[in-house]
């Protein structure tokens, strides 16, 4: 095997690695933090029923997005459908035999590719154009834009300027999960478009984009508007309470 696809199976180890134990670091510091206020945004559910399909609408549709600014909404919508087309389409390449839903969705993640730029190039105009998005924007966020469009870009060369030999690509990312590294292509479209993807999710989890796991434990999505019924207590707060009481 050649040193550069050592190197490269190096760097995806690493960068799995950091994405996972940097996540479950952050979703534990998550389910933690106290809330000790009811601080549901109304109007709100009265179930927790009811919550749960609230945060259920704020995942799939994006809906206070949606009320807040369509214009946003509409790139938003791009950009997250579009990368959830391709990385369905992606599973193909950790699979020895593919289903047949990752099958079905091959054309269709060409589209979800261009949707994914096309989204993107909005948000990122938005942050460049807007000036009072400007001043709040930090040199992350252009980082964390420009990796996912480098990401989307160059996957769109290989697809229709300068392509690849897929079945050597599939065969190292089989053999990373069988810890058997294999012989990488070394196109460079290709190699920019896996440094890429490393880089981000090695930044993954100290990033802005954290808010994907965060919108599950936002308090003003997912808590119950039953502050006249039920007294809200934290378990941080509870024996406080209870010594107060006494």
């Amino acid at each position: 095997m050649s040193t550069l696809s050592v190197i490269y199976a190096i760097l995806f180890y690493a960068a799995t690695a950091v994405l996972v134990v940097g996540l479950a670091l952050r979703i534990k510091l998550y389910a933690a933090t106290p809330t000790p206020l009811k601080i549901p945004t109304m109007p709100a559910p009265l179930t927790k029923s009811g919550a749960a399909f609230r945060v259920f609408r704020e995942v799939a549709f994006f809906e206070s997005l949606f009320k807040s600014n369509r214009w946003i909404w509409i790139f938003a919508v791009l950009f997250h459908a579009g990368l959830a087309l391709v990385l369905m389409r992606h599973v193909r390449y950790f699979q020895a035999d593919i289903w047949l839903v990752v099958k079905l969705i091959q054309p269709f993640g060409i589209y979800g590719g261009m949707a994914m730029v096309a989204g993107l190039l909005g948000l990122w105009a938005r942050r460049l154009v807007q000036e009072r998005i400007r001043y709040i924007t930090g040199p992350s966020d252009h980082l964390m834009l420009a990796l996912l469009v480098l990401i989307g870009l160059s996957g769109l060369n290989m697809k229709f300027l300068s392509h690849t030999d897929i079945i050597q690509v599939k065969t190292f990312f089989l053999g990373l999960l069988r810890f058997n590294i294999q012989d990488l292509p070394t196109d460079g479209p290709l190699l920019i478009h896996l440094g890429a993807v490393a880089a981000l999710m090695i930044v993954f989890p100290f990033s802005k984009l954290l808010h994907a796991p965060g919108v599950f434990f936002s308090p003003s999505r997912n808590q119950v508007d039953d502050a006249r019924d039920k007294r809200h207590l934290a378990p941080w707060a509870a024996h406080m309470d209870a010594d107060r009481d006494a």
